[in-house]
C-alpha cells in the first residue's frame, strides 16, 4: 500500500520521509463560510456585539475568528481559552505571583512597575487588544467551560473597554473605533446565563451539507477527481447518518479531510468503495487503518470495522 507500512517495514528504517503536514487544512483564506454564518458575522459587526457560535466540534467555530481577522487583515486573533478556573482579570492578563515573589527574595531594591509588567504580566484576550489599542478579532473559545459568571464579565469588559493592572498600578482604556471584534465560541456543555444572552448574536453553525462537504474538501485536499471525492464524501456521510454503523462520536468536518488525504497518500482509488464486497486484500487494508481517523473510541473503530467486514 503506498504511503502506509513505514513502521515495521526492516527496509524503510533508514528512509522515513519527512513529515508534510498539510498547510491547507487551517488556511483562513480556504475557509467556507455559509449564507447563514456571513450574515450572523455581519449582524454582529453593525451592532458592535459579540458573536456567539454553537456547534458540534470540528464544524469550524474557532476557524472562524482566524478566516474574519484573515479578511480584514487584522492579523491573527488575540485568543483566551476559557478554563474551569477562569476569572475575570484572565479575559485581561495574568500575573504570576509566585515568580514576582521568588525573584523579590534574591533583590535588595524593588522592582518599579515597568519592571514587574516586563516580568511578570502576560497580556493576553481582551486585555492585549484594549492595551494596544488597534483594531483586532479576539476569540473567547469555549466559554461554556469557564464559571457561570464569567460570561457577565466579558459582557462588562466588552462594553466599558477598560481594565485595570492593580499590581502595577495602571489602566488601560480602549479607544470605541477600535472596538475589538469578539467571537465566541460554546459546545454547549452547560447552560450560559439569559442576561449573557440576551446580548450577543448567536448563530448556530450546522453540519456542512453534500454540496459544502465537496467544496470544502476540494479545497484543502489535492488529487482526486469531483467525482471520486462525491464517493468519498458519501461513505463518509453515510457512517455520520448512521445507517450501516451507529457512531457514538460522529466524525467532523476536519476528520474528512484528514481521512480523504489519508487515501489520497495510500493510493486508494475511491471507486473501489462504491461496492465494499468487491474490494481487494490491499485495499479492505487501507480502509482499515484509515478508519481510525474517523472513529475516536474503541467501540465506534470496532463497528465500523465490522461494517466493512460485513
Amino acid at each position: 500500500m503506498k504511503g502506509f507500512n513505514l513502521y515495521h517495514d526492516e527496509a524503510k528504517q533508514d528512509v522515513l520521509p519527512p513529515i508534510t503536514l498539510n498547510d491547507k487544512l487551517n488556511d483562513p483564506n480556504l475557509y467556507v463560510p455559509s449564507k447563514g454564518l456571513m450574515s450572523a458575522v455581519n449582524v454582529a459587526l453593525h451592532l458592535g456585539q459579540p458573536l456567539l457560535l454553537t456547534g458540534e466540534p470540528g464544524t469550524g467555530k474557532t476557524q472562524l475568528a482566524y478566516h474574519v481577522a484573515h479578511f480584514f487583515n487584522l492579523g491573527k486573533p488575540l485568543i483566551f481559552n476559557a478554563q474551569t478556573t477562569s476569572q475575570a482579570k484572565d479575559l485581561f492578563y495574568r500575573y504570576d505571583a509566585l515568580a514576582h515573589f521568588q525573584f523579590a527574595q534574591t533583590q535588595r531594591e524593588p522592582l518599579t512597575p515597568e519592571e514587574v509588567e516586563k516580568r511578570f504580566i502576560r497580556y493576553h484576550g481582551l486585555g492585549a487588544a484594549i492595551r494596544t489599542d488597534v483594531k483586532a478579532v479576539v476569540l473567547l473559545d469555549e466559554i461554556d467551560k469557564a464559571p457561570r459568571d464569567l460570561p457577565n464579565d466579558i459582557l462588562a469588559a466588552i462594553e466599558n473597554l477598560y481594565f485595570e493592572v492593580p499590581e502595577i498600578g495602571k489602566k488601560f482604556p480602549a479607544s470605541p473605533e477600535n472596538r475589538p471584534i469578539i467571537i465566541m465560541t460554546s459546545n454547549s456543555e452547560k447552560n450560559l446565563p439569559d442576561a449573557f444572552l440576551r446580548r450577543v448574536v448567536y448563530y448556530n453553525i450546522p453540519f456542512p451539507d453534500d454540496k459544502t462537504l465537496l467544496k470544502i474538501v476540494a479545497s484543502k485536499v489535492g488529487g482526486y477527481t469531483e467525482g471520486e471525492l462525491k464517493l468519498l464524501i458519501a461513505h463518509f456521510e453515510e457512517i455520520r447518518a448512521g445507517k450501516t454503523v451507529r457512531m457514538r462520536k460522529n466524525p467532523a468536518t476536519a476528520e474528512l479531510i484528514n481521512w480523504v488525504a489519508l487515501l489520497y497518500k495510500a493510493g486508494f482509488n475511491p471507486k473501489n468503495i462504491e461496492d465494499p464486497r468487491t474490494l481487494s486484500k490491499s485495499d479492505k487494508a487501507t480502509l482499515e487503518c484509515s478508519y481510525s481517523v474517523l472513529a475516536k473510541n474503541r467501540d465506534d473503530l470496532k463497528d465500523i470495522l465490522k461494517m466493512l467486514k460485513s
